[in-house]
């Protein structure tokens, strides 16, 4: 345990700042990584946390897993961008509605240009801007519907 980590309750590793430190943690086989690594993406560049992110993304305890996608949104949060290799581990989670990618997708969508995407993130953005439009206009009809039937009963009774 160096300057106050506890790796088994996850205390302080938040402000974890050494890459170094994290890849040790990995080493050994501790279980907070994907904690820890929402750490570094605060506190060092992004071409420093993006291996460990993914790294991250493909632990085992699908808990850590999440908090390592959760990484990759806020590394897309700070930076405006994200790597290839972050991309590549976004399109490897099979985005859908139900992922455990699907926040750190949402993160990319509103941080990052929509230029600098990848061309399939930009055709799953196109897809959820329509899919979500259509959803409204759904909802907004059976609200109407339904205002116009109790309408109708009202003046019934």
């Amino acid at each position: 345990m160096s300057r106050g980590w506890d790796w088994e309750s996850g205390q302080g590793l938040l402000g974890l700042d050494g890459p170094e430190e994290w890849d040790a943690a990995f080493g050994r086989g501790e279980e907070r990584l994907g904690t820890a690594v929402i750490g570094l993406v605060f506190h060092c560049s992004l071409a420093e946390v993006s291996p460990r992110i993914v790294k991250a993304m493909q632990l085992s305890d699908t808990v850590q897993r999440g908090f390592a996608f959760t990484a990759a949104g806020h590394a897309a949060r700070l930076n405006g961008e994200l790597t290839p290799e972050l991309y590549a581990a976004l399109r490897a989670e099979r985005p859908g509605r139900k992922s455990i990618a699907v926040n750190a997708i949402d993160d990319t969508f509103d941080y990052v240009p929509f230029r600098q995407l990848p061309l399939w993130l930009k055709r799953r953005w196109v897809y959820a801007t329509v899919r979500n439009k259509l959803e409204s206009w759904s909802l907004r009809s059976l609200d109407a519907v339904g205002d116009a039937w109790r309408g109708v009963r009202r003046r019934r009774s």
